[in-house]
Parts: C-alpha cells; sequence; structure tokens
C-alpha cells in the first residue's frame, strides 16, 4: 500500500492548529519537502527523516548524528542553535502531544483501517490481551485470515516483526509504525496492552479503539516519575474508556462506577457492557472450579449459557478470561471459537508451572511484579497448594514504581517461607541497595529471606535447596531475555531457561544419591 507523503509544512499547520506549534525555523524550499520517515532514534535515519528530539537523556550529540545520516528537520521543545546545530526545526510547547500528532498524520490515520482492540488495568492486561488473540486466531483460522496482531508487555507480532517488547505500551511512533505494518500485512484485528503511562503522557492520543476493557485498579506506579498519586494513576486509565467505541467493564472492580461514567462521558462510546462474577454484571461468570492443570467456569450473558476452560491456573485468570469474552461478545465472535480460543490459550511466562520427574519440587514461572497480581498469585498458591512450603524469587525495578518495594515485601513475608531477593530491571540503581530495603519488609513479618543480586544464582539455589513438597514462584521477568542494567538492555538467560537448567542439576542428584 502507498503512503500519502506530506510536506513538512503540513506537519507544521498540523501542530499549529493543535496549539502546539511555538516557532517555526524552516525555508521556504524545507517547507515543501515530503517527509519520507519519521523517528526518534538516531540509528534509524534515511534521507527525508524528520527527526524527534526526546528523552531524559537527549543529547544535542544525536542530533547531529541524525542530520548527518538525512534527517532534513526535527521537532523539539528545545533548540539547539546555542550548540552550533543550525537546521530546519519545528519548536513545540509538548513533544510527548506532538509525537502522536505527527505518527498519526505520517501513517495516514493506520488505525482506522484495523479493529483496535485495547486493554488497561494494574493486573492482567498481558494474559487478556492473550486470550483474545487465541481467541480472533481461532475465528479467522475458519476464514483462512491471517493471524491478530499484538502489542504487549511480553512481545510484539505486527505482520513485519516479532520482538520482545521494552514497554507495555511502545511510544506513539512505534505504535502507530506497528499498526500501519499490521494493515499493510493484510491484519485486520490487532489487540494491545494499553498502559496508564501510554494514557497520561499521550502515546495513544487519538487512536479510538473498536473495544477496550478496564480490568481494574491497583495502588501501582506512584513514585515521583510516574504518577505522584493514586488519583492521578486512576485519572490516567480512565481515559481508555473515554477512547473506545465499545467499553467492557469489571463490575467486581472497586472502579467500575467511575469507569462506567468517563464511558458514558465519552462522544466515542456507543455501548458498555460489563462483566463480574459477583452477579449484575451483563457476562457473568459461576460455577468455578480449579485443577492443577487449569479452571473450568460458566459465563453467562442474554445469547449463552456455557462452560468454558481455560489451561491455566491461579484463580486470578477468571477475572481475565471473564475480560476477554465480553470484548469477544462484542465482537460479534461466534461462542465456539471463544471457547476454543481460551481452552488454547497459553501466555509465555505466565502461570507457566514446570516441576521434577518426582514431583517433589514445582515451580511456578510468572510475570505477578505489583502488589495486586501479586497477592493474587500468593493467595492461589496458597489455596491451590495448602500443604507446601512456599518459596519466592523476586525483585523491584530501578526507579519507578516505588511503592512496589514496602508492598511486594509485606505480601512475601505474610505467604511465604524464603524469600530470594534478586535482580529485576535495576537500571540506573544498584541491585543491592533495592533488595536492602525489600528485605527490611519482608524481615518485618518474621519471614527468611537471602538476597543474591545474580538472578541466575538466585534461582540455582533456591532449587537445589529447596525442601521437598515446595512450591516456588518465581515472579517478574517470565521468559524475558533481557534485563535492564543502567540505561542499557543486556541480553540474559531467561527464568524459564534458568529454570529447566537447575531442575534437571536437581534430578539428577536425587538419582545419584538414589543409585548410592
Amino acid at each position: 500500500m502507498v503512503r500519502e507523503l506530506y510536506p513538512l509544512a503540513e506537519y507544521a499547520g498540523s501542530l499549529q492548529e493543535a496549539g502546539l506549534l511555538e516557532r517555526s525555523v524552516i525555508t521556504d524550499d524545507i517547507a515543501e519537502k515530503r517527509i519520507r520517515h519519521i523517528s526518534f532514534d538516531s540509528n534509524d535515519m534515511v534521507f527525508g527523516t524528520l527527526f524527534i528530539c526526546k528523552g531524559a537523556h537527549f543529547s544535542p550529540i544525536y542530533l547531529a548524528d541524525a542530520l548527518e545520516h538525512g534527517a532534513i528537520a526535527y521537532v523539539s521543545e528545545t533548540s539547539f542553535e546555542a550548540d552550533g546545530i543550525e537546521a530546519p526545526h519545528l519548536l513545540v510547547s509538548d513533544i510527548r502531544k506532538a509525537m502522536p500528532l505527527i505518527a498519526d498524520m505520517f501513517y495516514g490515520k493506520a488505525w482506522q483501517k484495523i479493529c483496535m482492540v485495547g486493554i488497561t488495568g494494574t493486573k492482567g492486561k498481558s494474559s487478556t490481551a492473550y486470550y483474545m488473540k487465541y481467541i480472533i486466531d481461532d475465528f479467522l483460522k475458519d476464514q483462512k485470515k491471517p493471524e491478530c496482531a499484538v502489542i504487549s508487555g511480553i512481545d510484539n507480532y505486527d505482520g513485519v516483526s516479532r520482538e520482545e517488547s521494552h514497554l507495555t505500551t511502545p511510544e506513539a511512533m512505534t505504535l502507530h509504525r506497528h499498526i500501519d505494518n499490521a494493515v499493510n500485512s493484510g491484519i485486520e484485528y490487532l489487540v494491545m496492552e494499553v498502559s496508564s503511562q501510554a494514557l497520561k503522557y499521550d502515546r495513544t492520543k487519538g487512536i479510538i479503539y473498536d473495544v477496550a476493557a478496564f480490568m481494574n485498579i491497583g495502588q501501582d506506579h506512584i513514585s515521583p516519575i510516574e504518577h505522584p498519586s493514586l488519583e492521578d494513576y486512576v485519572a490516567s486509565k480512565m481515559i481508555l474508556m473515554k477512547q473506545c467505541r465499545t467499553a467492557c467493564i469489571n463490575l467486581d472492580s472497586d472502579y467500575a462506577r467511575m469507569a462506567i461514567e468517563a464511558a458514558k462521558s465519552s462522544v466515542h462510546t456507543q455501548k458498555i457492557i460489563t462483566f463480574g462474577q459477583d452477579g449484575g454484571a451483563d457476562i457473568t461468570g459461576s460455577g468455578i472450579e480449579p485443577d492443577k492443570r487449569g479452571i473450568t467456569f460458566r459465563a453467562e450473558c442474554d445469547s449463552f449459557d456455557e462452560e468454558f476452560r481455560i489451561e491455566m491456573t491461579g484463580l486470578f485468570n477468571v477475572e481475565n478470561a471473564l475480560a476477554a469474552i465480553a470484548m469477544s461478545y462484542a465482537l460479534n465472535i461466534p461462542v465456539v471459537n471463544i471457547k476454543a480460543g481460551l481452552k488454547k490459550a497459553r501466555v509465555s511466562g505466565r502461570m507457566e508451572i514446570f516441576s521434577t520427574d518426582s514431583g517433589d519440587l514445582t515451580v511456578i514461572v510468572d510475570y505477578a511484579h505489583n502488589k495486586m497480581s501479586f497477592e493474587a498469585l500468593l493467595d492461589s498458591t496458597w489455596k491451590e497448594y495448602p500443604d507446601s512450603f512456599i518459596y519466592m524469587i523476586f525483585g523491584c525495578p530501578g526507579k519507578k514504581a516505588l511503592g512496589r518495594r514496602k508492598e511486594l515485601g509485606e505480601a512475601a513475608g505474610r505467604y511465604a517461607d524464603m524469600v530470594y531477593l534478586t535482580e529485576e530491571d535495576a537500571g540506573e540503581e544498584p541491585v543491592h541497595e533495592i533488595s536492602s530495603e525489600i528485605a527490611g519488609y519482608v524481615d518485618e513479618q518474621g519471614c527468611d529471606y537471602e538476597i543474591i543480586d545474580d538472578r541466575g544464582e538466585a534461582i540455582r539455589k533456591a532449587i537445589l535447596e529447596a525442601p521437598k513438597n515446595t512450591v516456588i514462584l518465581l515472579t517478574g521477568k517470565g521468559r524475558e531475555t533481557r534485563q535492564k542494567r543502567g540505561t542499557d538492555y543486556i541480553d540474559t538467560p531467561s527464568d524459564v531457561e534458568f529454570v529447566e537448567k537447575y531442575l534437571r542439576e536437581r534430578q539428577n542428584r536425587t538419582e545419584k544419591k538414589e543409585e548410592k
């Protein structure tokens, strides 16, 4: 599909119309040049690029490099003339608000050409996104159409690339590129997680979702560099309910009424569908029956009353499944495809269960990383493994969601018999300092702990030294293959790779002892 290329003057005009343009420093001949590429990465340049200057670590060196390799103008909140860089530029009052406008224009509102499904909430976004993908893929398979695109905290697939993700929701320009790739690949549906940061900082501004789900809200991401208060966090989440045609809302959430009011106040929202387990919802779940490998439950609405099954443990996954059922119902996907998709659904790094051949040790790898998901995982494990010891391995990220250190430390201390604290995307903070802070809260609950900076070593020690009849909960990273150290992402083995390696070692040791 050939994309229309607009001249720089039209980008300036759009920014002006939006009230964002502070000053335009472009000559008439540059103004008429058509923009062939947009990027905020100086390593991603072609001739005719409009370069975006953004980020806390931005340096004029990046701009100089971009101009040398094809950028013909730049957009920034600051002029770099004082740094000796003379180049055409557009100065804007807010670069975050400018980026979605520029991206929307460059990619020709690609989101209008595909069915957009968005999901927000403190916990359950990734699992629900993949439940939806499996359901839609089952529906599309019958029609011999391309698989659904997905943008999540786990990975991204847009018909052109399949990659591990670094942000739950990408920056606006990356997001619009993914959508455009999907459209050009003939993909008809795109499912994505929509984070509070994406909503607050306008990464999804201008996009109207065909259907969107509000899952829940817990006290997370409250810090000076994310959300200064719970009120700010909640307000950010509610934005999605104003950016969709059909809003699916979890009636069991304490913030359901607020979400409903947000949807009702929107000129875009045409329909509201509620889901939940406490009754009174449009889609109601009941009859939950868990076993060691999954959960069976019923879902009832005005057009069906059916039994569904998910092949994932964790009672909290019923809420995620109900959200997927509600969104599928909104999209008129047949029940047969909803049932088949949910039963086949697998979520990389979510509730993945591993055990020794003898069954004396179980390891559950899960991405749980905030208070709500942590407590849900611990409560579910406590109920499903009532006679087992519980060991935990986790950490907290550097310079974000600072409240998690207390919340996760206290939760682990209450439920677990032993806690190993380790690296988890520490970034620019020392791992040991983060772990020591968490340790104080674990210790207050009277739980034993050990700090091991090396994540692989922490996993090894827990698996090899845990007594029989132990469940180890390994949280936070799943199948991710990178750790954020400093400002870089460093390749590392995934948690699953470590688990499989050390379970084999434990099994080998057991067999040798038996031989003696």
